[in-house]
């Protein structure tokens, strides 16, 4: 392994600030419920906590709250209403039958709770590593895009700033491992270097053989050189990386080399499309010209 990419790594690592992921999950998410019995009381009880072992329902026991039937403005941060009670403003409805609707809607309006309700409510799991993926894998694309345009990274929000990194593979890698320390903290395991370092260590050694796969597979794909299958490229792996570990954080094993295969040529189709995407944005904002093998098409 180039002792170079090792050096642009170890910098790159420097932005890295698990104890803050840490703060996230530590913080505290009060959640009252509303229920007009003691049947929808258990149903969203028992959806929150099936899960949980004796002791998180024990930590939990003053953030999980029966709240009655009246609303309580300000005193949760999240109020559930069963549907035997109209819901209040602000609240979410919670029907038996279909919850992950309200999981899906309260990630998408409380998404700065979405790692301490990951941590305490098995529920929002795979939900947030589900979210936690994309995002990074989006990030990854964009940034490779980023630097193969160097003038357009003023349109880009990505965690660190383009410039201050040596070489792509550094930054895709480091970013890999931010992704790491989230999924781990929205699966409830311990996060940090000496923490995750198995997982960690797998993600350095790999950086360059899922490249390799990439270049293999992208070579059978009449797209030409370009900044799509670049993107794509980032996005693919980053994706593969992140579907592995949210299995291993999940039920204790990652993909097969088969799996992760497979995983690949899914998340390559879906980058282009992401890629596409991104470069028509660019060049609707800034009246770039196209690439030659540019192909809009929608995320």
């Amino acid at each position: 392994m180039p002792l170079n990419y090792l050096r642009h790594v170890r910098d790159a690592l420097a932005w890295l600030k698990p104890h803050e992921v840490r703060q996230q999950i530590e913080q505290p998410v009060r959640i009252g419920l509303h229920a007009a019995s003691d049947l929808s009381y258990f149903q969203m009880e028992s959806f929150l906590c099936g899960q949980c072992s004796d002791a998180r329902r024990a930590e939990l026991a003053g953030t999980l709250l029966r709240a009655g039937a009246e609303p309580t403005p300000g005193q949760y941060d999240i109020d559930l209403w069963s549907d035997d009670l109209p819901t209040a403003g602000g609240g979410f409805g919670f029907v038996w039958q279909k919850p992950e609707l309200t999981v899906k809607q309260i990630l998408r309006d409380r998404e700065h709770l979405q790692l301490p309700l990951a941590r305490s409510f098995p529920p929002f799991r795979k939900p947030v590593a589900d979210r936690v993926i994309r995002t990074v894998a989006r990030e990854n694309a964009m940034f490779s895009v980023a630097t193969a345009l160097p003038d357009i990274i003023p349109l880009f929000s990505i965690p660190w700033a383009v410039g201050e990194f040596a070489s792509d593979t550094a930054f895709l890698t480091a970013n890999q491992i931010r992704m790491a320390f989230l999924l781990g903290a929205a699966s409830d395991r311990a996060i940090g270097y000496r923490e995750q370092r198995n997982e960690i260590g797998s993600i350095i050694a790999g950086a360059f053989g899922w490249r390799a796969m990439a270049r293999e597979l992208a070579g059978h794909i009449p797209l030409g050189g370009g900044l799509i299958p670049k993107a794509a490229i980032a996005y693919a792996g980053t994706r593969v990386v992140g579907l592995s570990l949210e299995r291993l954080y999940r039920i204790g094993y990652g993909l097969t080399r088969a799996e992760r295969r497979i995983a690949w040529e899914q998340a390559f189709e879906r980058g282009k499309k992401v890629a596409a995407n991104i470069i028509d944005t660019v060049k609707r904002r800034r009246s770039l010209p196209a690439p030659r093998d540019m192909v809009s098409s929608p995320e």
